[in-house]
């Protein structure tokens, strides 16, 4: 009994650390690579550490964790820089959005996002198509997104100059039910301004 117990324990660990490095390959293949679809990466970063079909793929928050660790690593002030103006460009479109009280979600508001990562804006709206038509009404150009069972949000995409922002748009009910992860970062406009405003202050002299 002892022996199999030991075996199982054996096993979940190689599980995990099978877990850990698709993980951390995959997170370089969609830094290095401009990947969007994770699923696509996990499966690419398998293959190339050969491990077997049915190798159990890591979560997306097992992702986003392998992101943050592979920016503190080799990001530097590259990312840093890449950070700053997908946060100033989220900044100038909530406060174009302000009546729909936005709030920052997402790898820009946590900071695991790449260079290619949407910006992705929380709205809220008794109606969705307000937000379209006033979008329309200011000569946005927009694209709406299919539904997902999953997400009960409207979604829709402004492809700027600087970069792609997403807007899920939620009813009222719909924010205040919207389950949320304890790690969760939710940023309101007053305080992505002030967390920019922190960053771009020079170092104290000691």
């Amino acid at each position: 009994m002892a022996a199999t117990r030991s075996h199982r324990r054996a096993h979940n660990l190689g599980r995990e650390r099978d877990r850990i490095r698709i993980a951390q390959a995959a997170a370089r293949l969609i830094v290095e690579h401009g990947l969007t679809d994770w699923t696509l990466a996990k499966r690419k970063a398998a293959r190339q550490l050969m491990l077997p079909d049915t190798t159990p793929l890591p979560s997306n928050d097992e992702i986003e964790t392998a992101l943050a660790d592979h920016h503190a690593l080799f990001g530097g002030e590259a990312h840093a820089l890449a950070l700053r103006r997908q946060r100033a460009e989220a900044l100038a479109w909530m406060r174009r959005l302000a009546r729909w009280e936005p709030l920052l979600v997402g790898g820009v508001a946590e900071g695991w996002a790449t260079e290619h990562s949407d910006v992705r804006l929380e709205l809220v709206a008794d109606d969705p198509k307000s937000v379209e038509m006033a979008l329309a009404g200011e000569g946005v150009a927009y694209a709406a997104l299919p539904a997902r069972a999953d997400d009960p949000a409207a979604h829709l995409r402004i492809d700027s100059a600087r970069s792609s922002v997403r807007l899920a748009i939620l009813t009222p009910q719909q924010r205040r039910n919207r389950p949320r992860k304890d790690d969760d970062t939710r940023l309101a406009t007053d305080a992505l301004a002030a967390l920019l405003a922190a960053e771009s202050e020079p170092p104290a002299r000691v």
